[in-house]
């Protein structure tokens, strides 16, 4: 029989509802701000992490743009400004503040209505001594716009704090109300000068050694594409991440948009209602735990969580090939498998080399040996998974 944990952050292996949880599994992260600090999230549950960046955060503080947007709201005063993100207000000021105009660009805002595409450019805003009259619930450009829309008048200035993918084309919505928008470049997204960590995290995905992968922004998963487009993996990143093996964990739904957007579309693609990298990392680390394999035997009960397994107070770690095989042996525990569903549920491939299933079926044979565990074979029917502690007590009475 095969179980899955009844509710989320309960481990089948032991231990508390968060450190030790995700022992076993590997997580990728492509974002490169903050990455340390998720990192140090999954690394407390018990993770694997491989950082593989696709973006790059590059600051505009020295930038004539930035600084000639700066002068111009402090010489002409908005009616309404549009706070797309924390790191961007936050950045504004900071660069502002360099330059000696700090005072003047918080004079120049203070009769400003504010409107924040989410918390975070709400939290900001605060910060720097500001108010909002409106915040986006939905976190959506598109939500923010129109709240900005419905106060503004014809030949008002609307400033818009652009993010690092510069001016998005629902600005020209502002036009329709015969509002005037200025553009705010603080900070730009690119792909990393070197991609090759980006690189090695593709193949690790699509060589199946990754459980989960995160994105905390849409032009992460855009530029991921494109890198692994440039080493001749497009199609195969895609299909990993298609395939249900995997957790998609993306920030906000304006993230998981652009996921499928690029053909990203799973079962196992997860958003937290609070669009933070603490609840994303809780979502993902209960989808997670949801496909953690356990199944009764006569010995106990089995555990199969990414690479780890336990059998009671016997456990081992098993390369990613020999994982997925005992979980294909074990489901349902006691059933025969067959050469040919071998080959479509491990490898993915119904031509897989029948010599190469035998061989890994004897190194599984050998690897769960500790475990109490070994594996039948029939001739010319298949294999069956045996639980050798449960057959020696029987014997034994």
């Amino acid at each position: 029989m095969i179980t899955t944990p009844s509710q989320p952050g309960d481990h089948p292996m032991g231990g508390d509802t968060v450190q030790g949880m995700l022992r076993g599994f590997t997580i990728g992260i492509t974002a490169d701000r903050r990455w340390d600090e998720q990192a140090s999230l999954f690394d407390r549950r018990g993770a694997t992490v491989i950082h593989g960046p696709s973006i790059r955060t590059l600051p505009l503080g020295s930038d004539a743009g930035l600084r000639e947007a700066t002068e111009s709201v402090i010489a002409h005063p908005p009616a309404a400004l549009v706070a797309n993100t924390g790191l961007g207000i936050r950045s504004w000021f900071s660069a502002a503040e360099n330059w000696g105009m700090g005072d003047a660009l918080l004079d120049a805002l203070s009769k400003t209505r504010i409107y924040a595409r989410g918390p975070k450019a709400s939290g900001a805003i605060h910060t720097v001594g500001l108010e909002i009259v409106a915040k986006a619930a939905t976190e959506r450009l598109t939500e923010v716009i129109e709240l900005a829309m419905a106060d503004l008048s014809p030949g008002e200035t609307v400033v818009f704090q652009a993010d690092g993918g510069g001016a998005p084309a629902e600005l020209e919505r502002f036009g329709t109300v015969g509002a005037e928008v200025l553009v705010v470049p603080v900070y730009q997204w690119t792909i990393p000068d070197d991609p090759s960590a980006a690189v090695r995290l593709a193949e690790a995905v699509v060589a199946r050694k990754v459980h989960a992968v995160t994105f905390t922004a849409g032009p992460a998963i855009r530029n991921w594409m494109l890198i692994a487009a440039d080493y001749g993996m497009a199609d195969e990143l895609r299909s990993a991440l298609c395939s249900g093996d995997v957790v998609i964990g993306c920030v906000g739904p304006v993230c998981a948009d652009v996921a499928a957007k690029v053909g990203i579309e799973s079962s196992r693609m997860v958003v937290p209602a609070a669009f933070r990298l603490g609840p994303l990392v809780r979502v993902v680390a209960d989808e997670l735990v949801r496909m953690v394999v356990t199944v009764e035997l006569g010995g106990g009960t089995l555990s199969i969580a990414g690479n780890r397994v336990a059998l009671g107070d016997q456990e081992v770690v098993l390369s990613d090939l020999d994982a997925r095989l005992l979980a294909a042996l074990a489901s349902p525990a006691g059933s025969l498998r067959t050469k040919a569903d071998l080959a479509t549920v491990v490898w993915r491939d119904a031509h897989t080399d029948p010599h190469a299933i035998e061989a890994a079926i004897a190194r599984l044979r050998t690897r769960v040996q500790p475990l109490g565990l070994g594996v039948d074979v029939l001739r010319r029917r298949g294999y069956v998974l045996t639980d050798t502690v449960a057959a020696t007590r029987s014997a034994d009475s």
